[in-house]
């Protein structure tokens, strides 16, 4: 029988990211390590090396790893797709036996990044929050819909985004932000 080789497929594969001179450029987030954190927040930083964040709607972020408030004991954590089996054994080491609880969604969402003076824009074609620099400031991160797709947006700095979703939606989620980017002058 033949050896079978699974690797992690990029979000391009097969699409054409869209970008617009002057408007925005969506690429790929590249890969990472994902997980979902729910318990205590004191319980996560000396194995994950972030404070994490109890402000609402906040991100942390520390060299390549990026702690995200998804609600008021839930994070989503990033961090370098080769630290992923490290991290995963160091959770559960210090999550056992305590009201915690870490997954591994690594392989179901995936990262796109949306850049440029028009990002917010874009984005607007299909996601209701206000994207005013004023409303969603840099660092600001939250659960919310880009059109019929549920994602995690943060924005990382003042004309980028960072958009995390469901693997099987990032075809959806590509072809909605190409055609909203024909109306976006």
């Amino acid at each position: 029988m033949a050896d079978v080789a699974l690797s992690r497929r990029s979000v391009p594969d097969g699409l054409v990211l869209p970008a617009k001179a002057g408007v925005a450029a969506v690429t790929d987030a590249g890969p990472a390590s994902r997980f979902i954190y729910r318990g205590a927040p004191d319980l996560v930083p000396a194995t994950f090396g972030i404070e994490l964040p109890t402000t609402p709607m906040r991100a942390h972020v520390a060299g390549d790893r990026a702690a995200l408030w998804l609600g008021p004991d839930e994070w989503l954590l990033l961090a370098a797709d080769a630290d992923g089996p490290e991290l995963a054994a160091e959770f559960s080491d210090t999550s056992s036996g305590k009201p915690a609880s870490v997954v591994d969604v690594s392989h179901r969402q995936l990262g796109l990044v949306a850049a440029g003076p028009r990002a917010a824009v874009l984005l607007n074609a299909g996601c209701p929050l206000d994207l005013d620099p004023a409303a969603f400031p840099v660092g600001m991160c939250t659960r919310t819909i880009l059109a019929k797709s549920e994602i995690v947006l943060w924005r990382t700095a003042d004309e980028v985004f960072r958009i995390e979703v469901a693997r099987s939606f990032v075809p959806y989620v590509v072809a909605f932000l190409a055609e909203a980017m024909i109306g976006v002058d």
